[in-house]
């Protein structure tokens, strides 16, 4: 049985170690008695104030990441390209500006809720990429600043006891981070391998 995260276990200061871990947990929104879920399948790691990728960069603070700032465990919402709302986990202690995006999900409860919020798409790309889930959850700017470890949030992460291998675990160089220098060069991007969600398959890093 699913069983929400602890308020501590999101004060990590090991955003990578989050990342990783994250993978196997379930995101669920709880939206007008709408409900929709979905396991972690692919994520990547942001770690302010080093990380030139990151909105948190050089300690930049502005009212689009004011969230980031937060204590770990808060949701962190934001509208990339005018169109896409991306979905972030805050992590750290209060002050230290970390998140992991999750960018892809495998679908659990509500598909027939997802179909409908994504006009129609098929299953196999309901919740494939950032933008794709947090349509699909029903995730908009509203849900920005939201609790994640409690339960009756209108959106949480839950531990419903899914543990991935370490063999089954990927990491490769984050997506569309091109221009951030050797911020790019970083491994930080984190999915299940063989899983038909995840959003592209980029070489593994090896090094």
């Amino acid at each position: 049985m699913s069983r929400p995260l602890s308020r501590e276990y999101f004060q990590n200061m090991d955003v990578c170690f989050l990342a990783k871990d994250l993978l196997g947990k379930i995101l669920i929104t709880n939206l007008n008695g709408l409900i929709t879920s979905g396991i972690i399948v692919e994520t990547e790691a942001y770690r302010g104030p080093d990380d030139r990728a990151s909105h948190s960069y050089n300690f930049r603070r502005t009212p689009r990441n004011e969230t980031m700032y937060r204590s770990g465990g808060y949701s962190y919402v934001y509208i990339c390209y005018g169109i896409h709302h991306l979905f972030n986990i805050v992590t750290a202690p209060e002050g230290i500006a970390h998140a992991v995006l999750i960018r892809a999900l495998e679908p659990l409860e509500g598909l027939p809720t997802m179909r409908t919020r994504r006009n129609g798409a098929a299953d196999n790309i309901l919740t494939k990429g950032p933008g794709a889930l947090s349509e699909a959850m029903g995730i908009t700017k509203s849900l920005d600043a939201n609790t994640l470890w409690k339960s009756h949030s209108k959106i949480s992460v839950l531990d419903g006891g899914i543990i991935y291998p370490d063999d089954k675990i990927i990491s490769s160089l984050r997506i569309g981070v091109e221009s951030a220098g050797e911020s790019a060069l970083r491994p930080w991007r984190y999915f299940v391998a063989g899983n038909r969600n995840v959003s592209a398959h980029k070489k593994p890093f090896i090094g």
